[in-house]
C-alpha cells in the first residue's frame, strides 16, 4: 500500500519533492520485492537475487554511461537522486530489482521452461522501461546523446536503450535461472505470488493511467500498456481461469457433501 501511495504522490510533486519521492518509490519497491522473496523462498534466495539484479544493473549503468554500450550515449543529472559511483545514482541498481522481480514471477507462471521464462522477462523488462525511460527523461533525471532516432511519439530516446535493456534483461534472467535452480535447497518456491501479481498488474494499467491523464506522456502510454500487455494479458487469462477451476472445484465439494 505504501508503494502504491508513493507512486500516486509522484506526478502530485515537482522539483526537491519529487526527487525524493522517486528516491522512496524505488526504496520500496526493492523492499517489497526483497521481502516477498524472503518470506516464500528464504533470506539466501532474496540475497541472491538482490546481488544478481542490482549487481548486473549496477555494472550495466557504470559501463553503459561510460561508454555508450549497450544502452547508447547517456549521462545521468548530477545530484539529484543521492550517493552514486562513477555518475550512475545507488538507488538505480535497487531500481533494477524492485522492477524486474515481479516480471520475473509473471514470467515463471506464464513460462512452461527455462527458455521461455528468460524470454518473457527480457520482454517484460523492455516494456516496464517504456513507461521508465520517458518518465525519467521528461522529469531530466537522465538525458541522451542522440535525442532523434527513437521510435515514433519518443524520439528523443534511441532505440539503442530497449536493445540494451533485452541483453541485459537476458543477462540477468539466465544468472537467475541458475540462482533458482542452486536457491531449491534453502526453501521450496512459495506458491504465494498474489502481491508481485498486483504489482505487476499496477505497473501495468496504473502506469498507462498516469502517463496518459497525469504526467502528459500519452505516446509512453501506448507503448507501455503494449509493451507490458505481452505479459498481462496471458497474465489475466491465466487468473480467470484460475479463478474459474477454482469456483468449479468448490462447487463440486458442496455437491458431494
Amino acid at each position: 500500500m505504501a508503494l502504491v501511495l508513493a507512486q500516486i504522490a509522484y506526478p502530485l510533486t515537482s522539483g526537491d519533492a519529487r526527487d525524493a519521492v522517486t528516491t522512496v518509490v524505488v526504496l520500496l519497491s526493492a523492499a517489497t520485492a526483497l521481502v516477498h522473496a524472503g518470506t516464500t523462498r528464504g533470506l539466501g534466495y532474496a540475497a541472491g537475487f538482490l546481488v544478481i539484479v542490482s549487481g548486473i544493473g549496477l555494472v550495466a549503468e557504470v559501463v553503459g554511461t561510460a561508454t555508450g554500450f549497450p544502452f547508447g550515449c547517456y549521462d545521468y543529472a548530477d545530484g539529484r537522486l543521492g550517493p552514486d559511483i562513477a555518475g550512475v545514482p545507488l538507488v538505480v541498481a535497487l531500481a533494477w530489482t524492485g522492477g524486474l522481480y515481479p516480471v520475473w514471477v509473471v514470467a515463471g507462471l506464464l513460462a512452461r521452461g527455462a527458455i521461455g521464462r528468460i524470454g518473457l522477462t527480457a520482454v517484460g523488462a523492455v516494456g516496464w522501461d517504456l513507461y521508465l525511460d520517458p518518465q525519467m527523461v521528461a522529469d531530466g533525471q537522465w538525458s541522451w546523446c542522440d535525442t532523434d532516432s527513437g521510435v515514433p511519439g519518443l524520439v528523443q530516446i534511441p532505440v539503442t536503450n530497449y536493445l540494451g535493456w533485452f541483453a541485459v534483461a537476458v543477462l540477468m534472467a539466465l544468472a537467475l535461472t541458475v540462482w533458482e535452480r542452486a536457491a531449491r535447497e534453502v526453501r521450496p518456491s512459495g506458491s504465494n505470488t498474489a502481491v508481485p501479481v498486483a504489482i505487476f498488474l499496477w505497473t501495468w494499467l496504473g502506469s498507462a493511467l498516469a502517463h496518459a491523464v497525469f504526467l502528459d506522456l500519452p505516446a509512453s502510454a501506448c507503448y507501455g500498456v503494449v509493451g507490458l500487455g505481452l505479459l498481462g494479458l496471458p497474465l489475466v487469462a491465466r487468473l480467470r481461469r484460475s479463478r474459474g477451476e477454482h469456483n468449479e472445484n468448490g462447487s463440486a465439494r458442496r455437491v458431494a457433501i
